[in-house]
């Protein structure tokens, strides 16, 4: 019979993609009509819920631009960015391990956020990414290796954060073009060196749909300090994480799920002198140090 009733639908919904030649695509699908079908029981969802629920995702949509990605920040902040990068970390270190592993722990990855920004200036180890922003200076190095402890030569290390008061360049208005942000290759021995700020602080935006779903479920919108990092190289994965700033506030709520613990990173404080790349700093400074371990790609 063509009438369906509540307990015939969902069956009937899977039934009409039997001819469906893409195999994962028929996976994922029939799980998400299952899984929103058995939501949708669960809570006895109303027809004016469910509308309100549409109009949610409309204005979401519509509050994306170049700039601003409002369904990355509702993936973000409902904790389903972290767990897909979870997830996938967990079968990443499963088949590590099953190819033999290596004697270093790979660099743990996190969520890239909203504020990414592809075809970042390349910049000579060294350059100051952070001059005449707000913010306290620091100093940031380290090396990046594989598994086995061998340097990765010319490996890019993709950097960008908020300045001092947690504002991203892309929140600055038309003209502010990209800052505090770049892109640096490692040296024949694998070690990366610049400059920025020591990152604050700050809350995700929250003038749109998702800051008002923030609010209305009795969440703040606010991020530990943190500084980003794309790290690639030929012949191995690429990782993207976070630095987190070990004394700064939220690490134990941060809006989007995204601490990790191997992560997290002291940010030593220097007086004004020399710094250890020999600049002459007129002011106080910071230094982070951290090393990054790529797996092959195998």
């Amino acid at each position: 019979m063509a009438q369906l009733d509540a307990n015939d639908i969902t069956q009937a919904v899977l039934d009409r993609m039997a001819d469906c030649q893409d195999p994962r695509f028929k996976q994922v699908m029939s799980a998400l009509v299952k899984h929103a079908h058995a939501f949708i029981r669960e809570v006895e969802l109303s027809e004016e819920e469910w509308i309100n629920t549409i109009f949610f995702l409309t204005e979401t949509g519509k509050m994306c631009d170049d700039k601003r990605q409002e369904f990355i920040l509702l993936s973000d902040t409902l904790g389903i960015s972290m767990l897909v990068v979870a997830l996938n970390q967990i079968k990443a270190a499963r088949a590590f391990q099953q190819s033999g592993g290596g004697a270093q722990t790979p660099t743990e990855a996190t969520v890239q956020g909203p504020f990414y920004w592809e075809g970042s200036p390349e910049m000579a180890l060294g350059a100051d990414i952070g001059e005449n922003m707000p913010g306290e200076p620091a100093y940031y190095h380290g090396q990046v290796t594989d598994t086995e402890g061998q340097p990765i030569a010319n490996c890019c290390l993709d950097v960008w954060s908020g300045d001092g008061e947690g504002i991203y360049d892309m929140q600055m208005g038309e003209d502010a073009g990209m800052r505090l942000r770049a892109r640096f290759r490692t040296d024949a021995q694998g070690n990366y060196r610049f400059w920025s700020i020591k990152p604050s602080f700050y809350p995700v935006p929250d003038d749109g749909p998702v800051g008002r779903m923030l609010r209305r479920m009795g969440r703040h919108p606010n991020r530990p300090g943190h500084i980003h990092m794309k790290v690639y190289a030929p012949g191995h994965q690429t990782v993207t994480t976070h630095l987190f700033v070990a004394d700064s506030p939220y690490l134990d709520s941060d809006a989007v799920f995204g601490v990790r613990n191997s992560l997290i990173v002291p940010f030593q404080q220097h007086p004004a002198g020399t710094a250890p790349d020999g600049r002459r700093m007129d002011t106080p400074y910071h230094s982070a140090t951290y090393d990054f371990r790529l797996v092959p790609a195998r």
